[in-house]
């Protein structure tokens, strides 16, 4: 494909799934500023403009500065201005719109639920909040209701410690796999510190339905995940190049995976973060289309 006829793609048009996206992150900008100007225009904030704060072009972000729950972008920032239901259900609906808009048909939303004390919000609220705006943009949230409950209790907490506190989870995943119809997603080697052998193996044991980034992987963890049949991998591509997550740029990320072990394998392009690194899904695709050469 030339890239001239790379251009001619309507990638936009062209309905697209979206499943390793995370909603604080996917947040624009452009709504991040409209949520500050009411809240400054009330006198409840003393944040910087957002637009200021990150800038429109503004996309190199590493995991130190854009990671959830740690990092001052996020619990300095950006949860501060989301920090109450009005604000949650504005930038909820906003993200929906923009997927929407850009072709997305089938999306699912990563989030931590997270109290606001300030303003009596508790976790159960913070889901609550997320699954009504859901349904106010007019996409069924039965099955998202049905499964609420019982992954409640997990607490939803990253799974970034060391393998030894990783063996805690094994139960919890144990009894989650056990349950009719409630799958099972895993971000997996998107770091060097958490991409031990044994680490992944664990995960892998796990018997996920899918993994994310999937980058720091030793060539027998990849030949292990080739021959599991229907294990599907989230690649964010623009995330791993924009963070420095990888080096050489998109050509090289996924090389490894090579055109053969790609078609034993379900690909998936997602965004991860189109908020921070400001790359639609339709991007992604047309990304690929031009350093992978595919049609």
């Amino acid at each position: 494909m030339t890239s001239s006829q790379t251009v001619a793609v309507d990638y936009k048009a062209l309905p697209k799934i979206e499943l390793h996206t995370h909603l604080s992150d996917s947040i624009s900008r452009q709504c991040l500023h409209e949520i500050w100007l009411i809240k400054k225009g009330a006198g409840e904030t003393s944040l910087q403009d957002p637009l200021v704060e990150m800038p429109l072009g503004k996309h190199d972000y590493d995991l130190k500065t854009h990671a959830r729950l740690s990092s001052p972008l996020f619990s300095s920032y950006i949860y501060n201005l989301i920090n109450d239901v009005a604000t949650l259900r504005y930038a909820t609906l906003s993200v929906l719109r923009d997927f929407a808009a850009d072709g997305v048909v089938y999306l699912e939303l990563r989030t931590t639920p997270r109290a606001m004390p300030g303003t009596g919000l508790t976790e159960a609220d913070y889901v609550q909040t997320i699954l009504d705006a859901i349904e106010e943009f007019d996409v069924p949230g039965a099955f998202a209701r049905q499964t609420l409950p019982r992954p409640r209790r997990c607490r939803h907490r990253p799974l970034r410690q060391p393998g030894r506190w990783i063996r805690r989870w094994v139960p919890i995943f144990e009894e989650a796999r056990r349950i009719p119809g409630l799958g099972m997603t895993l971000h997996f080697a998107e770091a060097e510190c958490s991409a031990t052998d044994a680490e992944l193996d664990m995960l892998l044991g796990w018997r996920p339905d899918r993994i994310g980034h999937v980058i720091h992987v030793s060539d027998r963890v990849k030949k292990n995940i080739v021959r599991r049949s229907g294990l599907a991998l989230e690649l964010c591509l623009s995330c791993n190049v924009h963070a420095g997550m990888i080096h050489g740029g998109f050509e090289s990320q996924y090389s490894l995976w090579g055109v053969v072990e790609a078609e034993k394998t379900v690909v998936v392009l997602s965004t991860d973060d189109v908020g921070v690194f400001g790359s639609p899904l339709s991007n992604e695709y047309a990304l690929v289309a031009r350093h992978f050469g595919l049609n």
